[in-house]
C-alpha cells in the first residue's frame, strides 16, 4: 500500500525524482540500486502518461538511418551521420539486452518494409541500412533480414494487400519487437526500486520547491487523492523526469525557467484484420513523408501515428475524430484491399513526446539529452528530455551516472532486477473475462493490497493488462470492482462510481463505444 504522506512529512532525500514513467521509474530503480536514498514522486499513476500512450516499438533503429530528403544529407553533414549511428547502436544494444532479460514484455514480428520506384529509397539504400544496423548492434538477436521481390510479396500476409504492386521495387522483411505492456514496466521498475530500499508514492503532486540554505532543495508534496493532504521533503538532488509536464514543474521553481519541451501529438487506431495477418506488419512511410506502422497486437493490429506539434492542456491529450479519419485516410493508402471504416476501429489512443526544445527544429530535437538547470538559476535539478520508452533502461542508468558524479551513495549498492513481476499462482480463482485467462480475479486483489493501485483505471489498464483488450474489459469492468471493493474499502456506492468513471474513461481517452 501507499505510504502515508504524513509519513513523508519532514524527511530527507539524497534524490527526489518528479515523474513515474518509463525514464523516471528507472532511474528510481538504477539509483537505488546504486545506493541512494530515492524518492519516486507522480501526480497521476505510474506509466500513466506518455509512456503507456506510444507506438510500444522496442525497434531496431531503422528510422535513425534514414537521412531526410536524399543520402547527400548525411554527407554534407557528417555530424548528424555521427548521431544516427550512434543511436542505431544504442536502439540495437536496447533491443537486445531487453529480449534477453525480459521475455515476458516482448513480442516478436515480422516487419515488411515496402519501398517503391517513386520513393526516396532504392534498394541499395535499403541493404546499406540493414547492413549497418547488423554490423551496429550484437550478433546474437538477429534482424533476420532479407529482401523481397514483388512477386515474392504477393505469398506474405499484409505485403500481398499493399498499394501499387506495379510501382512496388521489392519488401524489406525483418524481425521487429514491441513492448507489450510499457507501462506495466513503469510499475515493475518502481516496485523494484522499492524492494532496493526506495520511497515511491504515485497520486503525489509536487506543487512548490525552492533552494536551501545547504545547497540543496525543499518541495512541497500534495496528495492528488486526498484534499488538503500535504507533506514537506529535503533532497539534495532533484530529478525532473515529468515528460511533457517538465515544463510545468520546472516553472514551480522558477517562473522564469528556460522552456525544454517541444510535444508532439501521436494517435493510434486499433482494428481487426483477418486472421492471416497474424504477427505480421508494416513500417512505412506516410504520403506527408514520417513514420507510420500497422503493427500486430493482442490479436488485432493498430495503426498510426500522427505527429503534429501539440500546444493544448497536458492533462486533457486524447484522439480528435479528424485525428481517427486521418489515420484511416492512410490505412487505406497503403492497404487499400482493407478497406477500413470509422466502425472497424475499436478504440483510439492518444500520447504526446516530450521532445527537446531547439527552436531550429519547431517540431522537437530528438536526440535524448540531460540538462543541468544551473544556467536556470536551479543548481542540484536535472532534466531529460526526449527520452524514448525503448531506451529507458540506458536512459536510467545514464541519470543514476548523473547523480553519482555530484552525490555519495547512503547506503551500499545492490543488483536490480529486470524480471518481469508476476501475481501469485492462484489456481482457485476464475479470470476475470472467459477469453483471456491469463488474468485471474486473484491478480486484482493482488495489485489492489500491494501494487499502490488506486482506483479501477489503474487496475484494468496498469496492473492487469485486461483494458487494452480488445474488449477494453467494458462488460467485466463492475465484476473487477466488486472483487477489488473489500481489499481497497469500497461501498457500494463507490462501486458505482467507479463502474461509471470507468466507462466514461473509455468513452473520453479511448472513443471507445458504438460508431456509427
Amino acid at each position: 500500500m501507499r505510504p502515508a504522506l504524513s509519513e513523508l512529512d519532514g524527511r530527507s532525500f539524497d534524490v527526489l525524482i518528479i515523474g513515474a514513467g518509463v525514464n523516471g521509474a528507472s532511474a528510481a530503480q538504477h539509483s537505488s540500486a546504486a545506493g541512494f536514498d530515492v524518492l519516486l514522486v507522480d501526480k497521476g499513476d505510474f506509466g500513466s502518461g506518455s509512456s503507456s500512450r506510444s507506438s510500444r516499438l522496442l525497434h531496431c533503429g531503422l528510422r535513425y538511418l534514414a537521412p531526410g530528403r536524399s543520402m547527400w544529407d548525411f554527407l554534407l553533414h557528417p555530424t548528424q551521420l555521427r548521431q544516427a549511428l550512434g543511436m542505431a547502436r544504442t536502439a540495437m544494444e536496447c533491443r537486445r539486452q531487453f529480449v534477453e532479460t525480459t521475455p515476458e514484455r516482448a513480442d516478436a514480428m515480422t516487419f515488411c518494409f515496402p519501398f517503391y520506384k517513386e520513393g526516396p529509397y532504392a534498394a541499395w539504400q535499403i541493404d546499406l541500412a540493414f547492413r549497418l544496423l547488423q554490423g551496429l548492434g550484437p550478433k546474437d538477436l538477429p534482424l533476420d533480414y532479407r529482401r523481397m521481390t514483388p512477386a515474392q510479396a504477393r505469398e506474405v500476409p499484409l505485403a500481398r494487400d499493399l498499394r501499387d504492386f506495379d510501382q512496388l521495387q521489392g519488401v524489406a522483411s525483418f524481425r521487429e519487437y514491441q513492448f507489450n505492456w510499457p507501462e506495466r514496466l513503469c510499475v515493475d521498475m518502481a516496485l523494484d526500486a522499492e524492494r532496493l530500499g526506495g520511497t515511491i508514492r504515485n497520486y503525489t503532486a509536487a506543487t512548490g520547491q525552492r533552494r536551501n540554505g545547504d545547497g540543496g532543495w525543499t518541495l512541497d508534496l500534495q496528495d492528488a487523492r486526498e484534499a488538503g493532504v500535504t507533506a514537506t521533503v529535503t533532497a539534495k538532488l532533484v530529478l525532473n523526469t515529468a515528460g511533457i509536464w517538465i515544463d510545468r514543474v520546472n516553472r514551480a521553481a522558477n517562473a522564469d525557467a528556460r522552456r525544454h519541451i517541444t510535444g508532439t501529438k501521436g494517435v493510434h487506431i486499433l482494428v481487426q484484420l483477418p486472421p492471416e495477418c497474424g504477427r505480421f506488419g508494416v513500417a512505412t512511410l506516410h504520403r506527408e513523408g514520417e513514420p507510420f506502422y500497422c503493427v500486430p497486437w493482442r490479436g488485432m493490429h493498430y495503426f498510426g501515428p500522427t505527429e503534429t506539434v501539440y500546444e493544448g492542456d497536458e492533462d486533457s491529450i486524447r484522439p480528435l475524430e479528424e485525428e481517427i479519419e486521418w489515420i484511416l485516410g492512410e490505412a487505406n493508402h497503403l492497404l487499400p484491399s482493407l478497406g477500413l471504416k470509422r466502425k472497424d476501429v475499436a478504440y483510439a489512443w492518444a500520447g504526446v513526446r516530450p521532445l527537446t526544445h531547439d527552436p531550429a527544429q519547431p517540431r522537437g530535437n530528438r536526440t535524448r539529452m540531460v540538462h543541468d538547470l544551473t544556467e536556470d538559476g536551479m543548481p542540484g535539478v536535472l532534466v531529460m528530455t526526449a527520452g524514448p520508452v525503448m531506451t529507458h533502461r540506458s536512459g536510467g542508468a545514464v541519470l543514476a551516472g548523473e547523480i553519482a558524479a555530484r552525490l555519495t551513495p547512503s547506503r551500499a549498492p545492490q543488483d536490480l532486477s529486470h524480471a518481469a513481476r508476476r501475481f501469485p499462482e492462484n489456481t482457485n480463482m476464475p479470470p476475470l473475462e472467459s477469453d483471456d485467462p491469463s488474468v485471474k480475479l486473484s491478480d486484482l486483489v493482488h495489485a489492489a493490497e500491494h501494487e499502490q493501485a488506486g482506483d479501477l483505471i489503474d487496475i484494468l489498464f496498469r496492473r492487469t493488462g485486461t483494458g487494452w483488450n480488445p474488449s477494453m474489459g467494458a462488460d467485466a469492468a463492475r465484476k473487477a470492482a466488486e472483487t477489488v471493493a473489500p481489499a481497497l474499502g469500497w461501498d457500494a456506492t463507490r462501486i458505482d462510481a467507479e463502474v461509471a468513471r470507468y466507462h466514461d474513461y473509455l468513452a473520453e481517452q479511448h472513443r471507445a463505444g458504438p460508431k456509427a
